[in-house]
């Protein structure tokens, strides 16, 4: 008589409604927490306006409904107008993550449309802000967001905190008083330069990655969501967005994340709780009404969160 070891199975995630579209590596801000690695220094990647278009239309055709432009700074990407012009013409909801340093008046007059929004990020006062981005762009930044509020542009804003014991409530009265309605308060993650130089690790992750979502860089390589890129599950230069969606390295990449989910016992996400759906440094994700996931905060035996 024989046993055997049973073989988990590993559930297929199906097409995600939501991708973010990772236009660049170039950005004229210098982070010192940038989740993946973006600067003067850095390039649009190898993929082109005809492969962007082509992710949009195999996208449109697999179900997602949404997409997020961002990077890097997306406004730098000269075709970056463009393809949110060809996103719209295929009934996309859109979102730019832009740093606000500058917008043109095409940007502006862009933005302006039916079913585009905007989202940025800021790291409260002006010394604050500007020791965190390494510019002095702090009044730009807060210009362009009374700007957006003022033009009826549906604008999101995460505020960034450093300190694990930061709260960000300033920053996020300021905003609310600036009438933005939709601020949320976020953690930096333990990726890019924030990783300090260190591997990264799945316990860095909200746990949702991959769950109704996906991220496409500049390079074609798809991955889970923006912060998991280490874990590449296919290129879209190499294979159709279908073919990736329905592939086996997806799925298990997801299994990977919630694994390390799973372990992290002493994450509790139950009402009252840090990670509770009623706080705004939430464990959960929901793509319907967040288009970026939430970090785990709290230590652990994963060396990049500590």
């Amino acid at each position: 008589m024989t046993t055997s070891t049973a073989v988990p199975v590993i559930k297929k995630p199906g097409a995600p409604g939501f991708l973010w579209l990772d236009l660049t590596r170039k950005c004229q801000l210098a982070c010192g927490h940038c989740h993946n690695g973006s600067g003067a220094d850095g390039s649009h990647g190898s993929m082109t306006a005809q492969d962007w278009t082509r992710v949009l239309d195999e996208a449109t055709a697999a179900g997602v409904s949404r997409v997020q432009f961002t990077g890097g700074e997306v406004t730098l990407h000269p075709d970056a107008p463009a393809l949110v012009e060809y996103a719209l013409t295929l009934g996309l909801a859109v979102e730019v993550y832009s740093n606000l340093v500058h917008l043109n008046d095409a940007w502006w007059s862009l933005l302006r449309r039916e079913g585009v929004s905007l989202a940025t990020s800021y790291y409260g006062s002006e010394g604050a802000h500007n020791a965190v981005t390494g510019r002095g762009s702090h009044a730009r930044t807060r210009a362009n967001i009374v700007k957006a509020v003022a033009d009826k542009v549906p604008v999101r804003v995460s505020v960034i905190v450093s300190d694990p014991s930061g709260t960000g409530d300033e920053a996020k009265r300021e905003l609310q008083a600036l009438g933005v309605r939709a601020v949320r308060v976020d953690h930096v993650r333990p990726f890019g330069r924030a990783a300090n130089g260190r591997e990264p690790c799945t316990d860095g992750l909200c746990g949702r990655c991959g769950d109704g979502r996906a991220s496409i860089g500049p390079d074609g390589a798809v991955s889970p969501c923006v912060f998991s890129t280490w874990l590449s599950v296919g290129n879209v230069q190499e294979a159709s967005l279908r073919a990736i969606f329905d592939g086996p390295e997806i799925a298990q990449a997801n299994a990977a994340i919630r694994e390390g989910r799973d372990l992290d016992a002493a994450f509790s996400c139950g009402p009252g709780s840090p990670c509770g759906p009623d706080s705004d440094d939430s464990r959960s994700c929901t793509p319907d009404t967040d288009d970026e996931c939430s970090p785990g905060t709290p230590g652990s035996e994963c060396t990049p969160r500590n």
